[in-house]
């Protein structure tokens, strides 16, 4: 172990114990520094610094510190995103908590700005009384152009409208129908700025947004236009705004973040007069705080206990109403992974993985991420080291070699349920269960979520119905009299339980395929056994 640089210390590793939820739980273990040496200790709240001396630190700030102190900090820590990833570790955010408090401030910087607030306050505490200067703009009939439409553009756009605002709307990544819902019109860019009175910036910042308000922009807007901004400050090109306040096309602005913060103290911007600007508030309300340190907590807690996190940064965002209604599924795509591996002989030579959903809905109603990375799950652990989850599924399929294809098939019936059926096809290798090879060349295995349990309804061309609880037997058989009996004797007298079979067959007399469930895993000397009976072609015990 690296040697300590701070007061404490937090190692974290993957539990032992296999988890069947996309994310393990974790175990720590906590080192205090004292006299004479280190001490592993329980962890407690009071941890200010996680750090080894060869890695970056992770630096967790207890008390209020200013921004230019966290900037300072974020320099020499920071989350490394890709490391988390490929470790399978979740890192989560609190993206909605502070929704309501950033789209609050930016209409009241919205209002100040057009009733020049802060400017009168200003004057007022300087011992002058100008009414005259200070005459303001109505907000009610002037268009509000609002550039990203998410969480805070959206909610912006509901608080302007009952101020009477005509309110539009431009972002390339937000469906139409999301807009229509609250009566905003979507449009394009250049349509945005130029007929817009006031224009509000909710884009994050991204090698496309950097900017995206330059000379060119500017040169698009209506004379007199005013613009807030509550986003990201490298959205603007700042020197290109006091060019445009200078000329008179942008009337005031409005600006609660900067590309450098805090700014110069001498920035011509934040001196302007016809600028009003905050220290980066938009989040800054008591509600807000307590939201996201409630958002957090929750996530990290849900982490925890194998639960879904739909803030997660590193793995696919699913909405948490789509989570909730695949949680049935994600055992299901789980454990056909799991067998459809077993069944390849060899085991780690795959390189070529189909996935098949059939269901009765769209191909847009249907998001599949969660249950690939189940699959990928599925097909890895049980052959490997590698401990994955949601985070790292595709990132350590795509180490591995192994290329997953997905295919849906649609039926037609009520979109009631989002799946009728999942199913896990490998091709190009061989198979330790021949049945299992269907009639075009490749490993099936098929399931569906029945009565809220996983089960099992097709292994190569044979269909069978078990739950996929404990372990599998799957045997291939002459069709005869007495088969079962003889099966269950042999486990009985290893006091195995049977929890669930089935025999599929192809005609009668011919051959059968019997798929016994079982709670525990039979000895070496009962599998013999099995193998034993004369009607009994081909077997394989499969762990679940």
């Amino acid at each position: 172990m690296a040697a300590i640089s701070s007061w404490n210390l937090v190692f974290t590793q993957p539990s032992k114990k296999r988890s069947l939820s996309p994310f393990a739980s974790k175990s720590q273990l906590c080192f205090t520094r004292r006299r004479g040496g280190v001490t592993p200790t329980r962890c407690t709240t009071s941890l200010t610094v996680l750090s080894l001396l060869d890695a970056k630190p992770t630096v967790l700030v207890t008390e209020t510190l200013g921004e230019a102190g966290l900037d300072l900090l974020k320099t020499f820590a920071n989350v490394d995103v890709s490391a988390a990833t490929e470790h399978g570790c979740l890192v989560v955010n609190a993206p909605t908590a502070n929704t309501i408090a950033a789209a609050e401030h930016a209409i009241a910087l919205l209002a100040s700005m057009a009733r020049n607030i802060a400017q009168a306050d200003a004057s007022v505490k300087a011992g002058k009384w100008q009414r005259n200067k200070y005459v303001g703009v109505s907000l009610v009939g002037k268009t509000l152009a609002i550039m990203g439409f998410g969480k805070v553009g959206s909610e912006v756009a509901r608080q302007a409208k009952g101020l009477g605002m005509h309110v539009i709307t431009h972002d390339p990544y937000a469906p139409a129908d999301c807009a229509r819902a609250i009566r905003v019109e979507m449009v394009s860019f250049d349509e945005a700025i130029s007929t817009a009175d006031f224009i509000s910036l909710h884009m994050p910042l991204t090698p496309a947004t950097s900017k995206i308000l330059n000379d060119d922009a500017f040169g698009k807007m209506k004379k007199g236009v005013r613009i807030v901004n509550v986003a990201r400050g490298g959205v603007i090109d700042e020197e290109a705004l006091l060019r445009a306040l200078d000329s008179g096309i942008v009337a005031q602005a409005a600006l609660d973040v900067f590309t450098e913060e805090p700014p110069p103290q001498d920035s011509k911007l934040v001196r302007h007069e016809n600028v009003t600007v905050t220290p980066h508030l938009g989040a800054s309300t008591t509600e807000a705080q307590e939201g996201v340190a409630i958002e957090i907590a929750d996530a990290v807690i849900g982490a925890l206990k194998g639960e879904l996190a739909a803030t997660a940064v590193n793995a696919p965002m699913v909405p948490a109403e789509v989570i909730l209604e695949l949680t049935p599924y994600v055992d299901l795509a789980e454990k056909l992974g799991r067998l459809a591996i077993q069944l390849v002989a060899g085991g780690s030579g795959i390189k070529s993985v189909k996935v098949g959903y059939t269901s009765a809905r769209g191909p847009d109603d249907l998001d599949t991420r969660l249950l690939r990375a189940m699959v990928t799950k599925g097909l890895i652990e049980p052959i490997s080291s590698i401990f994955v989850n949601l985070v790292n599924a595709d990132f350590t399929a795509k180490q591995r070699g192994l290329r997953i294809t997905e295919e849906r098939i649609v039926l037609d019936g009520s979109p009631e349920n989002p799946l009728e059926y999942i199913q896990v096809q490998i091709a190009n290798v061989e198979s330790k269960f021949a049945s299992a090879i269907s009639e075009s060349g490749e490993i099936r295995v098929e399931g569906k979520v029945k009565d809220g349990k996983p089960h099992l309804t097709k292994v190569g061309s044979f269909g069978v119905d078990v739950s996929l609880e404990g372990s599998l037997i799957l045997c291939r058989q002459i069709d005869q009299p007495g088969m079962i009996g003889k099966l269950g004797s042999i486990l009985g007298e290893e006091n195995v339980n049977v929890n669930y079979m089935s025999v599929g067959r192809t005609a009668r007399g011919k051959q059968a395929i019997m798929t016994i469930g079982v709670d525990a895993e039979p000895s070496k000397e009962a599998l013999m056994a099995i193998g034993d009976i004369p009607a009994i072609e081909e077997f394989v015990f499969l762990k679940l």
